[in-house]
């Protein structure tokens, strides 16, 4: 088990001044090599705006698109990176405003705003769709522009955001756990400022990594700079690495992964509802679970155990009893579909690709869904910022930057997750409401996770202010449009609950 790389690889760092507005006009940035060279980068522009239109339910929406940059300066006062940002902000009075993360560490927040809530939308994630097919703009029935405002931050060293300093002191000052909190959320904390909307009600939302930062950054702001978030929605959020510790003892890895893996089959079989889904869970709670803690001491529990996943998943037996009950993910995503020659993803295990190296002994290619999204997204992006909104810039855009995943550490607690975070904030602020999303079938962050992390966490008052929901798909459900719509409509009801 490993951190997701999405849409995922991986003292609380000296507070950065970031001052609210750069200039109109920056000149060119200079930077330098790991071997001391200076070098140029060409400069970002002035921010840039257009005015735009949607209709949604049969109502007009007129809003306008912005792209900018933030600057993060270190104690001396010296700019140390730029973070740009894209904005949707439409007219009304007192409208919330909501911040979004891709995650990574390393993704820029492009999947979320053409994936999901951005008031445009493009095809990627779903299975038939090609990464040379056109990567055309429309417009998105399910974004949440409609009940809030919508800022998009690309972490340094994803999008055009980039540091301003060598490797090895962008390792130290964005490329941790603490760092990357440290000065994400002052960003957050700038963009407020500079936009005058500090007294807007203000959301926070993260996809897998940016699930982790999500309670990490609503506490930070909360107890380090003073500014409370009214709300959290998590996709796919990678939330408990603890999760998948000690697999070989602790059930609680195979406990994470079995649901998802027997969802994928119900799906395939057409029959994937939360009905169905029921007495799975329940099994993986209790038999499942008490079966792998006795190991070899119950000869007859262990085979009812290897007839009951063989049952719920729909695989071979001798695989099943072979893999003892444990199935593996990578293992499992060539076994289901190797007798066709592809491999599913671990994102969503029914999206499946040709198999280049069916006779190799382990999966020697990437993951289908990471292979095919980068173009679709990263082509729709450029296109969009530097001709129809005109923020001209002649820099490589990043969508997903393994240089970012290379140089990551994590800080002493990373591996403690953000449940702690999450668990605080919501204690800190009774008002505090919390929607984590997963789609049923994904591997990479499974469901099951937050359900067995939430079930642990105290009631505070109202049991239902962190509330977790299952959707047809994988890591990026919202990609199918009935579960998007679905999913919409739960976040709409947490932000009128506080209204």
């Amino acid at each position: 088990m490993h951190k997701p790389l999405l849409a995922t690889v991986f003292a609380v760092a000296a507070c950065f001044a970031c001052t609210a507005s750069p200039p109109a006009h920056a000149d060119s940035a200079k930077a330098k090599t790991d071997s001391g060279a200076d070098f140029q980068l060409p400069p970002l522009p002035a921010a840039a705006s257009k005015a735009q239109s949607i209709s949604v339910d049969g109502h007009t929406l007129n809003y306008t698109v912005s792209v900018g940059w933030l600057p993060v300066r270190d104690d001396k006062g010296k700019t140390i990176a730029q973070v740009v940002y894209t904005a949707y902000t439409a007219p009304g009075k007192n409208r919330p405003v909501t911040f979004a993360f891709n995650g990574g560490p390393g993704a820029a927040s492009v999947f979320l705003n053409f994936g999901a809530i951005g008031p445009k939308i493009v095809k990627f994630g779903v299975n038939g769709d090609s990464p040379s097919d056109p990567a055309r703009l429309h417009d998105n029935s399910s974004t949440w522009l409609p009940f809030t405002d919508l800022v998009f931050i690309d972490p340094v060293g994803t999008g055009y955001s980039r540091a301003l300093v060598d490797d090895k002191q962008a390792t130290k000052d964005f490329y941790s756990t603490d760092a990357d909190i440290a000065y994400l959320s002052r960003i957050v904390y700038d963009w407020l400022v500079k936009n005058g909307r500090m007294d807007s009600p203000k959301y926070i939302t993260g996809e897998s990594y940016g699930g982790f930062r999500g309670p990490r950054i609503t506490y930070y702001l909360q107890t380090r700079l003073g500014v409370a978030m009214n709300g959290m929605v998590l996709l796919s959020p990678y939330l408990d690495p603890m999760a998948w510790s000690d697999e070989f003892v602790s059930p609680m890895a195979w406990m994470t992964t079995l649901p998802s893996i027997a969802a994928a089959h119900l799906e395939r079989e057409g029959k994937l509802d939360a009905a169905n889904m029921a007495p799975i869970i329940a099994y993986t709670r209790g038999e499942y679970a008490q079966t792998l803690m006795k190991g070899r001491s119950d000869p007859a529990a262990y085979d009812a155990m290897i007839k009951k996943v063989t049952e719920f998943t729909g695989l071979d037996p001798t695989f099943v009893k072979n893999s003892g009950g444990r199935l593996e993910t990578q293992a499992y995503l060539r076994e289901v579909y190797r007798s066709k020659g592809k491999l599913g993803s671990r994102y969503d295990s029914n999206f499946t690709a040709w198999d280049p190296f069916p006779y190799a002994p382990h999966q020697r290619s990437g993951d289908p869904i990471l292979n095919g999204i980068i173009a679709p997204t990263t082509t729709a992006m450029v296109q969009f910022v530097t001709q129809t909104v005109g923020w001209k810039y002649e820099g490589r855009y990043n969508t997903l930057s393994y240089d970012v995943g290379r140089l990551w550490h994590d800080d002493d607690d990373a591996n403690d997750g953000s449940v702690k975070q999450l668990r605080e904030a919501v204690a800190n602020d009774p008002n505090l409401r919390v929607l984590i999303a997963h789609g049923w079938d994904d591997l990479s962050c499974p469901f099951m996770v937050s359900v067995l992390a939430v079930d642990q966490m105290p009631a505070m008052g109202d049991p239902t202010r962190v509330e977790v929901k299952e959707y047809p798909g994988g890591h990026m459900f919202y990609a199918r449009a009935a579960s998007n719509a679905d999913f919409v409509k739960d976040v709409h009801a947490l932000f009128d609950k506080q209204r």
